[in-house]
């Protein structure tokens, strides 16, 4: 990874939209550890995941709910909550598939769609290589998975190609370890009624469009270091 300065970031304004983990000094640890470029791939993925397990409970915070009425095993009547729909997982391959491990572990059984999404080096632009999404994928709210969010050009694909398949963008929630100010905003402006919770947001790009500070490729620490 490169060590350039990145762009200032400080000016450039965080959507409304996008929703942050509390910054507690618990979260930050568990940052640095998987920043840590000595961090062995062990520790990489105990941290990491769970980090994806907080990012998960809380994108389940902001499924709408309806009133549900129960009766406990001491007779009782509870006035309690449920969730409205059925929600599945997409994850953008390959680094969003770390994800879903995450998302299995608070989600009994749930569908999970995948996504490879690469750019295309004719044109530079993020082209759809595959897709398998759940059938019934348009009366379900979308998790979409991807730990790292730089320019946004493949979550922005990756979005494009779940609401062909009849999703409302309303009806998804971007889930990510680390986004950069840049590919927020410039993700944000093209879906603006599309929720964002990532874990920590970053300085900024450099001018190889790596996230400063980061903490690598995700994909390459977590299946190949």
């Amino acid at each position: 990874m490169s060590s350039s300065t990145p762009a200032a970031s400080q000016d450039i304004s965080i959507p409304p939209s996008v929703i942050t983990l509390r910054r507690t000094a618990q979260l930050e640890a568990l940052y640095t550890i998987i920043r840590d470029k000595t961090t062995s791939r062990g520790d990489f993925l105990f941290y990491s995941d769970r980090i994806i397990r907080l990012l998960v409970e809380e994108g389940l915070n902001h499924l709408p709910v309806v009133k549900k009425t129960i009766q406990t095993p001491t007779g009782a009547t509870y006035e309690g909550l449920g969730f409205e729909g059925k929600i599945c997982g997409v994850s953008i391959l390959r680094a969003g598939e770390a994800m879903e491990a995450g998302l299995r572990e608070v989600c009994r059984s749930v569908r999970i769609g995948k996504i490879l999404i690469q750019r295309d080096e004719e044109t530079t632009q993020p082209k759809l290589f595959y897709s398998k999404l759940p059938p019934d994928i348009s009366k379900r709210y979308v998790l979409l998975l991807d730990p790292m969010l730089a320019t946004g050009g493949s979550a922005m694909k990756a979005v494009e190609v779940i609401m062909e398949h009849g999703v409302p963008e309303e009806r998804i929630i971007f889930i990510n370890l680390i986004s950069s100010p840049e590919g927020l905003q410039t993700f944000c402006k093209k879906y603006p009624a599309l929720r964002v919770i990532t874990g920590w947001i970053d300085d900024g790009l450099n001018e190889k469009a790596y996230i400063i500070p980061g903490l690598g490729d995700f994909g390459e620490r977590r299946y190949c270091s």
